[in-house]
């Protein structure tokens, strides 16, 4: 007899597994299958957990070396790759661990295995010692996240020429290092090695980094990147890759130009697409875009009854949060609540040094709009904390409504954007004017100053100096 559950997903990354948990928590069974091995999914095991590791050990790395005697510290340092690499798979590990505990402690079945829907509300996997295990299920939730996007003509070894997953276990450092795409991955593994010691450069074919950001924070963040030596060949792209030897032979094309460029790696980061190979969905006549991602109403249901969508394989931004915020409102439609996620409310950051979050609307999009607007911002050069930590880059941008004062988007180029853009987010999900940010008492010294200057900017009265 097939198992039978109320809710199965497929897939166990930040989606995933936040749906099986949910469901344990509104009284659901369910079961949370993974073909990898390990649960948290990209994200947890390849993604954002071991790259983040990576940026902060190398940043402490580069201030001990670069910053630490301007301010009265002195010390002599070396680089213990195989070190920084061994606290980047500990940190993977208690993380992946903790999220097998919370299944379990929430009553969902966590299954390893190649999951397949054989027919609405049948779900068939193939286990890792090749036996095939039959499930039932009321709902099932499609969360099987993301793929690289491959660059066509260009092969990828993760050894020399890298994908992000190869670029997170680097044996050496490399001296030069050619990253195609500068967009979040590209630039935020670009300055892990260039901190390392690499010559990078970076390719993008677009005329403009991080495409998607605000264009003004985009141009300052691109002019500190260069100032710490990342070099950027935009509008051009890469037409092909020899290896010869001792390097790889890069050829580039801008305005009709040929060149090549020499490099030890090549890190192809152009984005991300929908990972959905192997599920069944064209045999069960589930729908999908032309991007190859799983089309769903505003309740995640798909075209075919008892199916839903969510995360990386849908539409919207490819973000673990997102994908997190997507699965507890699924499940709770699932359960009968009304669970919802406002879109105008994801954050997105990049972690370099300094980081960049945004959320809301940039300039770009309210013009394209024709929304009416008004601007405030402040330099961390002004800001106390900013000083005290010798962190001045960046600034903060807050745009408002003209006409209402409410809060449209909020752009951050600055140490700690990361945190700062929570105050941020919750501003525009509950409804803030600028005036409301403003008028909130922030403790000083404190970087969250910034964005209550800023907001206060909007009307004209900032005063922090």
């Amino acid at each position: 007899m097939a198992d039978s559950f109320d809710v199965v997903v497929i897939g166990g990354g930040p989606g995933g597994y936040n749906a099986a948990i949910r469901a344990g928590q509104l009284g659901l069974s369910s079961a949370c299958i993974d073909k990898r091995g390990t649960f948290g999914g990209t994200c947890l095991n390849i993604g954002c957990i071991p790259s983040k590791a990576l940026l902060h050990t190398s940043e402490l790395f580069e201030e001990a070396n670069r910053d630490f005697p301007k301010l009265g510290i002195k010390v002599t340092t070396s680089l213990d790759l195989p070190a920084m690499m061994a606290h980047k798979t500990k940190v993977v590990g208690e993380l992946t661990r903790g999220v097998e505990f919370l299944l379990k402690k929430n009553k969902s079945e966590a299954i390893v295995g190649e999951a397949r829907i054989t027919a609405p509300g049948r779900v068939e996997v193939k286990l890792a010692n090749g036996s095939l295990r039959s499930l039932e299920a009321k709902n099932i939730v499609i969360a099987t996240g993301s793929d690289v996007m491959p660059l066509p003509g260009v092969a990828i070894d993760e050894e020399r020429v890298v994908s992000s997953t190869g670029a997170l276990t680097l044996k050496t450092v490399p001296k030069k290092l050619l990253v195609v795409g500068a967009g979040y991955i590209g630039l935020e593994l670009g300055s892990v090695w260039r901190r390392l010691g690499s010559d990078v450069t970076v390719v993008e074919f677009l005329d403009r980094i991080t495409p998607g950001l605000d264009g003004e924070i985009a141009k300052q963040f691109q002019r500190i990147l260069e100032r710490q030596g990342m070099r950027f060949q935009l509008s051009t792209k890469v037409a092909g890759i020899e290896n010869s030897g001792d390097a790889l032979k890069v050829q580039v094309e801008s305005k009709g130009q040929v060149q090549t460029l020499d490099a030890d790696v090549v890190l192809v980061s152009i984005g991300r697409r929908p990972f959905v190979d192997g599920l069944g969905l064209d045999a069960i006549g589930v729908k999908r875009d032309t991007r190859g991602r799983v089309v769903t109403d505003e309740h995640y249901k798909t075209n075919v009854t008892g199916i839903r969508a969510i995360g990386d394989c849908r539409e919207g931004p490819m973000l673990a949060h997102k994908a997190e915020d997507e699965a507890v409102a699924c499940i709770e439609r699932i359960a009968g609540r009304a669970g919802h996620v406002n879109y105008d409310a994801i954050p997105a950051v990049v972690y370099t040094a300094p980081e960049v979050a945004s959320v809301g609307k940039t300039e770009e999009e309210l013009k394209a709009a024709g929304t009416t607007y008004k601007i405030g911002k402040f330099p961390f050069t002004a800001n106390a904390r900013a000083k005290t930590l010798a962190a001045t880059d960046g600034f903060v941008k807050v745009i408002a409504d003209a006409k209402t004062d409410r809060v449209l988007g909020v752009h951050i180029l600055g140490t700690e954007a990361g945190n700062l853009i929570a105050e941020a987010t919750l501003a525009i999900e509950i409804g803030c004017s600028s005036e409301d940010i403003a008028r909130t008492s922030h403790a000083h010294p404190t970087l969250s100053e910034a964005v209550r200057q800023a907001a206060m900017a909007v009307e004209g009265w900032a005063m922090q100096m």
